[in-house]
């Protein structure tokens, strides 16, 4: 008799907790049930330029600006003499200040990664550090290689739980943010063929376009927001395959013509 009453309050128990609010059904980000809720509230989104957030917008501004008017003017500078190291220094301090401005109010909790809600993170000092050490690391390694930064952003921000389909975008918007610096200069320095450039502009924004159509129905086919990131590992994998193919078959080449393949003078390359 005493196990059959406890059996039963634990019964009511328990259904009282399933019918509770508090603990209602959420779907996951990317699912289906996710994309119906979407869908039915379409009607309701506002605005492109309500969802612009104008400070963030005018300091992303501002270091575009600065970059490129150091570039700018760098090019009129002899190089490696006095007026050349100094406006390169220049970009170290802007760089700083603006990292060190958005570290301090993720620290303080002034901001947080919209993305993962209203989820709070207790930030360390060793986060940030490391954090900043990886972007640095995925300019270096674009510059060096060719590659874009993304590759490496990307999967920095899947390890910091932003959602796949956020991380790409943000990796992409990246690309484009540095890569539009360096367009705007060859064209005020006029060293690039007008009709080449848009020949590779339309191209590039008809497939990025496309593939993001593409991966948008297949992800609310399938209901899985994984897909990205099994996309962005494959580019990655092939990117790293072409490189170190291309490389070491120009390293041969030059190997069997004994040319020299050693470092450059950088004053006078």
């Amino acid at each position: 008799t005493i196990m059959k009453k406890e059996a039963a309050r634990l019964l009511e128990t328990s259904s009282q907790t399933n019918d509770s609010p508090a603990l209602g059904y959420r779907p996951l980000p990317g699912g289906p049930t996710a994309n119906m809720h979407i869908k039915s509230s379409a009607d309701e989104e506002a605005p492109f330029l309500d969802n612009v957030c104008w400070k963030d917008f005018m300091l992303l501004l501002f270091v575009w600006t600065a970059f490129l008017a150091v570039q700018i003017v760098k090019t009129f500078a002899k190089t490696c003499s006095t007026e050349y190291w100094i406006l390169n220094a220049l970009q170290v301090p802007i760089a700083a200040a603006v990292t060190i401005y958005e570290a301090i109010s993720l620290y303080n909790g002034k901001r947080t990664i919209s993305s993962r809600g209203k989820q709070n993170m207790s930030w360390k000092i060793h986060q940030f550090f490391l954090y900043c050490f990886c972007g640095m690391l995925a300019g270096i390694v674009g510059g060096l290689l060719g590659l874009g930064g993304g590759f490496i952003l990307g999967p920095l921000f899947l390890e910091l739980g932003v959602p796949p389909q956020v991380a790409s975008a943000t990796s992409t918007f990246t690309m484009a943010y540095s890569s539009s610096m360096s367009v705007v200069q060859y064209y005020l320095l006029d060293r690039f063929p007008v009709p080449y450039a848009a020949y590779f502009i339309l191209v590039a924004t008809l497939a990025a376009f496309t593939g993001q159509h593409i991966v948008r129905k297949l992800i609310m086919l399938l209901g899985r927001a994984s897909l990205i990131i099994f996309v962005l590992a494959l580019t990655i994998f092939v990117s790293a395959i072409s490189l170190g193919g291309v490389g070491i078959a120009k390293m041969i080449k030059k190997m069997e013509m004994k040319e020299y393949m050693g470092f450059e003078n950088l004053c006078y390359h």
